[in-house]
């Protein structure tokens, strides 16, 4: 199983919407095939591994992450598949949480006389899919708040100057994160002040991530390094208030306008993540700033928090620190994590829970 959840992790960041899956086919106590679920529509993992394996199939015992599926999709039903390559036992991680497979899977299995047991290292292959299971049980994307921050708390000094508050192994990981999200997101402001690329550049690169501006107001300036779509596609969240001049100056550039609804002059958060999770957005990385981090805790559209702690002091009561607000009146009533996970990452601390 722990080989079935690494052939399924190769593939991170590439498989969304679908599930990363890995599967491993035992026999003889040994293994005989392996596959995994690569690409949106490619073979899954299962139907793979036992393509490769031909008859040796017959009597084997199958490893899989996540529940054989048992409808018609992308691809047949791999119930079917296992059925006729005549498996006699399947080992499964958990059960699928989408709801056209959840139980139906093993159940077929079960039905054809295969032995099914459920439950093998279950907190990990959820915890590698937890994308996906938030995004197919709820219809909205994961999302993970992540920050840079001084010892002190500071994500800038008073005069505004951020970079680089972490070091360059926090920000190649910060990269890693890219490649593996559906889209990153940052209000106006980051984007004025720092006029980010927010695409992949300090690791190798899988993909582009969706770039999300949140631009009530519409402020963004026309030569905006996030407007240049020919890496990157980029979606600009305005209010129905923004020019009509704008956003065809906007399209003309390639960029796509999406006029969201408006909460106390900002962009309604919970409205956003809806219209994207309807476009099968599964995760969205929340890269800055003060404004956003807080609007998206206030609203409560975090699942994860990681924040990068460097050794420094910065000071200043006017710079900036990354959770402001009105904050809380008691610390019974603080923003609590849990499944909190403390790594150092050069003499970065990095401080990973959950909400």
């Amino acid at each position: 199983m722990q080989r079935a959840l690494e052939l399924a992790a190769t593939q991170r960041g590439i498989t969304s919407p679908d599930p990363m899956v890995g599967a491993v086919l035992v026999k003889n106590d040994k293994v005989i095939a392996e596959g995994y679920h690569g690409p949106f529509t490619t073979p899954h993992a299962e139907t793979w591994a036992i393509e490769k394996a031909g008859q040796r199939a017959a009597g084997a015992t199958l490893y899989i992450n996540l529940e054989p599926c048992n409808h018609f999709g992308n691809n047949p039903p791999c119930t079917e598949n296992i059925i006729r390559a005549k498996i006699k036992k399947i080992v499964a991680a958990m059960q699928d949480p989408n709801p056209l497979v959840s139980g139906k899977g093993f159940a077929t299995l079960k039905k054809a006389k295969i032995k099914v047991v459920v439950g093998l290292l279950a907190p990990d292959a959820k915890k590698l899919n937890e994308f996906f299971i938030k995004h197919i049980t709820t219809g909205l994307p994961f999302v993970i708040l992540k920050a840079a921050a001084s010892l002190d708390g500071k994500i800038a000094t008073h005069a505004g100057d951020s970079r680089w508050i972490s070091n360059l192994e926090s920000r190649k990981l910060t990269h890693t994160l890219r490649n593996q999200v559906d889209a990153v997101m940052v209000g106006i402001n980051t984007v004025l002040k720092d006029d980010p690329q927010l695409n992949v550049r300090l690791v190798k690169q899988i993909k582009n991530p969706l770039r999300i501006v949140l631009d009530a107001n519409c402020k963004i300036p026309l030569n905006a390094k996030v407007l240049d779509t020919r890496t990157a596609p980029t979606l600009l969240a305005c209010t129905r208030t923004t020019p009509k001049d704008k956003i065809l100056a906007l399209e003309k550039r390639g960029v796509e306008v999406m006029l969201v609804k408006a909460k106390s002059g900002k962009i309604n958060l919970k409205a956003l993540m809806t219209i994207l999770g309807k476009r099968k957005i599964t995760s969205v990385l929340i890269e800055g700033g003060s404004e956003v981090f807080t609007n998206a805790l206030e609203e409560k559209i975090v699942d994860k928090i990681m924040v990068f702690i460097a050794p420094k002091l910065i000071g200043g009561a006017g710079a900036k620190t990354w959770f402001e607000g009105k904050g809380a009146s008691s610390m019974i009533a603080s923003v609590k994590l849990k499944a909190v996970d403390y790594r150092q990452i050069g003499e970065d601390m990095l401080v990973e829970g959950y909400l």
